[in-house]
């Protein structure tokens, strides 16, 4: 029986087609179905109440950006191009997020967990479903599209397909993200830019009458930074989650039956004993039942934590000068003196430390070129006054943390006056 080609209708692109059958098989195994249970943005749907959109929608996108490049290089006939390698980019766009896991970034910090590896993992094994769906392409294909999210594979138009400073991923999250946080500055025209972009012998280019269409994706992506992926109560919430679950990982050792009732797929983590499968059972669902669980704890601390983040209890902030700001432990000990136990009521959030690649083409591995009529590549920034502003600066700020309480007291207030020191 011949496949039949799939369609999915989805808000940011329109119609998805699926043609070939081994995608279509990959999106309906159970690594690849898990993702529906895992958000694409994290806490941030706290601060913005439409950000629900899971990693499920955000692969489909990337695949289907990928997919639009590939069939548009066969097409065209770009000497740079083998249509051979179709599939395996069009794979390793689906599958490059398969291994995220529950609010992963502040998972992966505390259990010392790696998404990236765990997707490679998750590609390669002989157990998954995927690996399995993988293999009746060829033995060796799960190797090649893992080397493709690796950066290994021998082909840098592949890998650059995939992960670049303006690729199939950045793209769609961009979108996705501006369409469901309703931040319209996260727009950009991406119909222009994938009627322009070109292989070249090293990776990809734009051809010059797109650059404009570039530049724009460039702010845009620095305004989603700025506006949405920095946004302070998000990071206020995603303090309260590394505190929960600091708090619960502190506790275990002596109160193992209690988490043994209460949230029994953490307990690997806690004895840091864990294998693929119980990364799998986790999802943005499992953890949080597991804090409302928690919410009725007899350990203050925990429950408390709980409370704050099932119910929105936003941590309140002030910008600082870092970790070494000077000024970090006079507020230590006003929290402190207020009653709190510093060590899960505070904490500091740098977000120099989160995924924003500021562009620099003097460090980065695929700077963006400009192609001219004469097939002559320029870097964009040496074209572009507008990108060159922002070429090389990094963006951000560190903040302390403390509980909203801490506003109505005058001693605390009257010395974040008195240094200066703002929300």
């Amino acid at each position: 029986m011949s496949f039949t080609d799939k369609v999915f209708r989805d808000p940011v692109h329109g119609y998805i087609h699926v043609e070939d059958e081994i995608i279509y098989q990959l999106i309906n195994t159970a690594e690849f179905q898990r993702l529906r249970r895992i958000k694409q943005l994290g806490t941030s749907s706290f601060t913005f109440h439409g950000a629900e959109h899971s990693r499920f929608s955000h692969c489909l996108g990337v695949y289907h950006i990928a997919k639009t490049i590939t069939d548009y290089f066969t097409e065209s006939s770009f000497i740079f191009w083998n249509p051979e390698e179709n599939l395996v980019t069009q794979c390793a766009a689906l599958l490059h997020d398969v291994g995220h896991g529950a609010y992963s970034h502040t998972f992966e910090h505390l259990f010392e967990t790696d998404h990236e590896a765990i997707t490679r993992e998750i590609i390669r094994s002989e157990k998954t479903e995927i690996g399995q769906v993988l293999r009746q392409v060829s033995p060796d294909f799960p190797d090649k599209v893992a080397s493709v999210i690796a950066h290994e594979y021998p082909n840098p138009q592949v890998t650059a397909l995939i992960s670049s400073q303006i690729d199939a991923d950045r793209m769609d999250y961009l979108l996705r993200d501006a369409y469901y946080t309703g931040a319209v500055y996260g727009n950009f025209d991406m119909t222009r830019i994938l009627r322009f972009i070109t292989p070249i012998e090293n990776g990809i280019a734009f051809r010059q009458n797109g650059m404009h269409a570039v530049e724009d994706y460039i702010v845009s992506r620095y305004q989603m930074y700025m506006q949405v992926y920095f946004h302070p109560a998000s990071r206020a919430m995603e303090v309260l989650l590394n505190l929960l679950l600091k708090r619960a990982k502190f506790l275990y050792p002596s109160h193992k039956t209690y988490f043994e009732s209460t949230s029994p797929r953490l307990v690997p983590f806690f004895e840091g004993t864990w294998v693929l499968p119980d990364y799998l059972h986790l999802d943005d669902g499992v953890t949080n039942t597991y804090f409302q669980t928690w919410e009725t704890s007899d350990d203050k601390i925990l429950s408390d934590l709980a409370t704050f983040y099932i119910n929105r209890r936003v941590f309140k902030s002030v910008k600082i000068d870092g970790p070494s700001d000077k000024r970090l432990s006079n507020l230590t000990e006003l929290v402190e003196a207020a009653g709190f136990d510093t060590d899960y009521y505070t904490g500091i959030h740098n977000n120099f430390d989160l995924p924003y690649d500021d562009y620099n083409p003097e460090t980065s591995r695929t700077p963006i070129m400009i192609m001219d009529k004469k097939l002559q590549l320029t870097e964009l920034s040496k074209l572009s006054p507008l990108v060159q502003a922002l070429t090389g600066e990094r963006f951000g700020d560190s903040r302390f943390y403390f509980p909203k309480e801490m506003l109505e007291n005058s001693v605390f207030t009257d010395y974040l006056q008195k240094e200066d020191l703002h929300s």
